[in-house]
């Protein structure tokens, strides 16, 4: 799809509520440079004429970083362009515009009532997935090669698994945040979205100057509620997937991780750090009639013993570390199917749902293991370990991905 072809699609019908900001200016002279460097044999590398979305919470120079919020409607215009978006334009992608996300990256369900739903290109009655929504949409509808985002609790992995493509959350520190609006500084990550891992790949190299690592040698499927607490129909297509990685000779291991189990028994007594961090910071709106009622229910969720969890995360880092070491953990990236918009609409559906596809990708955010969603298959590993992982993923990925297509996570 050319750059043109790509805006003109942007503004489709079926496409109203996936850009807040649609840049074509920008778009048609980075492709225009890219074009020139590929006629004079110097493209910069992989990334030269990419087109590339980003979540609106970081900045874009020349736009507002409505982070889906009306109440930055005043915000000031962005003087330069995010880190991130800065490293990625110098390797040539060409930014097509900012996309819609849930209201301060702040729900897993990625809808948002001020600039309209994204609609899953896949499932159009179904929720895309949040709260990277936006870009999910723009990747799975293909009219951006890369989506970019955050990740908190699992606002890349959740719409990779309910659009059907790729998602990476890295490690926390992997990236360079700077001119990203924060959720939870302590668990916010860059994230990257696309059809495929070499897409993948492609970027972090670029943001994290990383070499290629070397696979894990054991695949860990953890037992408990990670794989047990999971919709027949999740289960079924999880099953599949394993037996094929089971079948093409890879060593799986079913066993506990006590850390895991800890780490949730936690989060459930004191609620999580997204929570604790997000009142914080938009604890004064919750009051507001101008912000999401769901994102305003969740703030009055708010309880200070949230911090007994804070606390025990570097104990509980280290005795993850030692369980799982450098193997990658696997397990489905949501329990549930993705709910039809309609079964959300009142803000009592909508919280528990919320909590139903938030509940294990919430978890290893906790812990800052990067994750892999390869449709609704995650791999996930220690922190750190993220050049381990993708090389992992890079082995699965056709085992995984064609075996987990939204028909299993929609229906």
């Amino acid at each position: 799809m050319t750059p043109d072809e790509a805006l003109s699609r942007a503004g489709a019908d079926d496409m109203r509520g996936t850009f807040i900001t649609v840049l074509p200016e920008r778009a048609r002279r980075e492709a225009s440079a890219s074009a020139a460097r590929r006629r004079a044999g110097a493209a910069i590398g992989p990334l030269d004429g990419v087109p590339v979305v980003w979540k609106d919470n970081f900045d874009v120079e020349g736009t507002v970083t409505t982070n889906g919020s009306l109440t930055r409607r005043a915000a000031p215009v962005a003087s330069s362009d995010a880190s991130a978006v800065a490293t990625l334009a110098s390797a040539g992608a060409v930014c097509l515009g900012k996309t819609n996300l849930s209201e301060f990256a702040f729900t897993g369900l990625g809808l948002n009532p001020h600039f309209g739903n994204p609609v899953n290109p896949v499932a159009p009655d179904r929720v895309p997935g949040g709260s990277s929504s936006g870009s999910s949409v723009a990747v799975a509808a293909g009219i951006a090669a890369v989506g970019m985002g955050s990740d908190t609790s699992g606002s890349i992995r959740v719409p990779a698994a309910f659009c059907g493509i790729v998602g990476y959350r890295p490690s926390v520190r992997r990236y360079d945040r700077g001119g990203m609006v924060p959720l939870s500084p302590q668990l916010d990550s860059v994230g990257v979205l696309a059809k495929s891992l070499d897409l993948v790949r492609a970027v972090d190299a670029t943001l994290a100057a990383a070499q290629p690592g070397r696979p894990a040698t054991t695949i860990v499927i953890p037992e408990g509620e990670l794989v047990e607490d999971c919709a027949p129909q999740v289960t079924e297509a999880f099953d599949a997937a394993v037996n094929a990685l089971v079948r093409a000779g890879f060593p799986v291991l079913r066993r506990r991780i006590r850390a895991l189990e800890d780490m949730q028994h936690l989060i459930d007594e004191h609620g999580s750090l997204t929570l604790a961090d997000a009142y914080r910071a938009f604890g004064h709106l919750r009051g507001s009639t101008e912000i999401d009622p769901l994102v305003a229910r969740r703030l009055t969720r708010h309880n200070p013993a949230h911090e007994v969890v804070r606390a025990a995360l570097p104990a509980l880092t280290r005795r993850l570390e030692s369980e799982v070491d450098e193997s990658v953990v696997v397990f489905p990236t949501v329990r549930v199917p993705a709910p039809t918009v309609a079964s959300v609409a009142d803000v009592d559906s909508a919280e528990v749902m919320n909590r139903k596809v938030l509940r294990s990708t919430m978890l290893t955010s906790h812990l800052d293991m990067p994750g892999v969603a390869m449709g609704n298959v995650l791999l996930s590993a220690t922190s750190g370990r993220d050049d381990t992982l993708l090389a992992t993923a890079a082995g699965l990925e056709r085992f995984l991905l064609p075996r987990t297509t939204p028909r299993e996570v929609s229906r």
